[in-house]
């Protein structure tokens, strides 16, 4: 886990002030820094601290451009840059294999430098891309044409190049990973919807086929202990570069769009459709066929009902029925008035 600052400075496009030889070791806070550790200053008014710091170099702006006492790597986008940055510390060092307790079918194509860790299990014709890590326990769905019962045998599992998928994570048949997807520990990807007919006459229930697929496309991530249900009869689609917390539930046939970011406990029913640079805070509530607009905001806790359409780029929505904030605390300071009154 180590780089010089000339290889750093240009495989992150920054312009290098001081020594290019130098390594760095690892990123840290300028309150732990060490003398192998690389910093950032977004702020001007940190530039000295980061100096006087243990760090061995520093990611800022424009602004310490005159700063010589460290190596600099300049940016217009220092914590950008800085997370960057930790990500070719981390994988320059990862070592890779094969471990032999792994189970890998002689049909799996398996491309170049992969890593699969202890006790994980992939399925037949299993295809996973060059670069990608499996961690240990995972399963990967088995695609031998046998569809076991749950109708999308057959289906081939296929993993891109330079993804991670984290201990315990789960990929159903019919899943299919883009390049650089995150998948943290525990997560469960292409699982059976919850979609349930009931007949009338005997009131009990019957499972409406769930025999779609899930794709996610590059860059997501997605994190620990989330789930995502295939399509119903088509597919559940996540688009790329949308993050996903912990503890997210994303039912059949939901369509999100591009960069989406979706905070922790936000439960989407099925046939949601969230268009791109939406915004979710935690614990966010969304019935089913609700379709929200390019560039909303929805707040800790919004509730959305069954076929709402919320549209407004930037604004934000909140509560339950989700409205615009002003709405919101217009009929909070009016109930709070009555209130008043009524003592």
């Amino acid at each position: 886990m180590k780089q010089t600052l000339r290889d750093l400075a240009e495989q992150l496009g920054c312009r290098l002030l001081g020594d290019a030889s130098l390594i760095v070791t690892s990123v840290s806070s300028l309150q732990s820094a060490t003398s192998g550790s690389l910093v950032f200053v977004d702020n001007p008014q940190h530039l000295d601290l980061a100096l006087r710091s243990s760090a061995a170099a520093l990611i800022a702006g424009d602004f310490s451009s005159a700063a010589t006492s460290k190596p600099i790597l300049i940016s217009a986008q220092p914590r950008l840059t800085f997370a960057r940055a930790a990500k070719l510390l981390r994988d320059s060092g990862r070592h890779r294999e094969i471990h032999p307790t792994a189970i890998v079918p002689a049909s799996a194509k398996i491309g170049k430098n992969v890593a699969i860790g202890p006790g994980a299990i992939l399925g037949e014709h299993v295809q996973v891309g060059d670069e990608t890590t499996i961690g240990s326990g995972s399963v990967v769905g088995d695609n031998a044409g046998d569809d076991g019962g749950d109708g999308v045998g057959g289906k081939a599992v296929k993993i891109g190049s330079h993804c991670r998928l984290d201990p315990n994570v789960t990929l159903y048949p019919g899943t299919t990973l883009g390049d650089r997807v995150i998948v943290q520990a525990g997560a469960v990807l292409g699982s059976a919807g919850f979609g349930y007919v009931r007949d009338s006459e005997t009131g009990r229930y019957e499972q409406f086929p769930q025999i779609g697929r899930l794709v996610i496309e590059d860059d997501v991530e997605i994190g620990a202990n989330s789930t995502i249900d295939r399509g119903a009869l088509d597919e559940t689609r996540i688009r790329r570069g949308t993050k996903i917390d912990n503890l997210v539930h994303i039912g059949h046939n939901v369509q999100i769009g591009e960069d989406v970011v979706i905070a922790a406990q936000t439960g989407l029913s099925g046939s949601v459709t969230i268009e791109d640079n939406v915004i979710m805070g935690g614990q966010v509530g969304i019935a089913d066929h609700v379709r929200v607009g390019a560039g909303a905001i929805l707040g800790a806790q919004s509730g959305i009902p069954t076929k709402k359409v919320i549209r407004g780029k930037g604004v934000v929505f909140w509560g339950t029925p989700a409205r615009p904030i002003r709405e919101y605390l217009k009929e909070l300071a009016f109930l709070s008035r009555s209130a008043k009154k009524e003592r």
